[in-house]
């Protein structure tokens, strides 16, 4: 993965340079640029640049365009796709706090849930969630356009990382213990 890197003298623009053995300080002239850039990325702008005023907090960029969203059936669910993981992460999330509920509140397993009656609403949820999550895909709107400070796509995604484990080894707990976790 390629990295970017700018350094600059923001000190006033002066930088200390050695002149006639004792140190002086002497104007900047040109930001210094350093950049690291691998075989996908290519440097565009070798030419020196002015270093930005005391002012500024750092050079400014050109926001990048945002691509276009596909709304294609197979681009939304493909393997590296934004549906898939993001459905079965908010269904993990939502079936991890249902399955700790009722194990806590009423002391059966996942296992006791599942053959009790917990199918009928297991397929209920999943078909409203999945449906609730693909529809504003199919509209074109970005993962991230809705992203927030503190709930992000990249937290979301996470959180329902760890209620997949959390599910899981929440199944195998009882499996090997032979009963409910509580």
């Amino acid at each position: 993965m390629a990295c970017s890197a700018i350094l600059s003298s923001y000190v006033a623009g002066i930088a200390p340079r050695v002149g006639l053995g004792r140190p002086a300080l002497v104007p900047r002239k040109h930001a210094l640029r350093v950049r690291c850039a691998g075989d996908q990325q290519k440097i565009q702008d070798s030419a020196p640049t002015t270093p930005p005023s005391p002012t500024s907090t750092g050079p400014t960029t050109a926001p990048k365009p945002q691509p276009k969203v596909s709304t294609k059936f197979s681009d939304v669910l493909a393997f590296s796709g934004p549906a898939p993981e993001r459905i079965n992460g908010r269904l993990a999330m939502v079936g991890f706090v249902s399955a700790v509920a009722v194990e806590v509140a009423k002391g059966d397993g996942i296992f006791a849930q599942l053959s009790n009656g917990g199918v009928p609403w297991f397929l209920f949820t999943a078909a409203l969630l999945s449906v609730a999550s693909l529809v504003p895909l199919f509209r074109g709107e970005s993962v991230q356009s809705r992203s927030g400070a503190v709930m992000s796509a990249d937290a979301e995604l996470w959180n329902g990382r760890f209620a997949m484990l959390g599910l899981v080894a929440l199944a195998f707990t009882e499996y090997v213990k032979g009963g409910p976790l509580v």
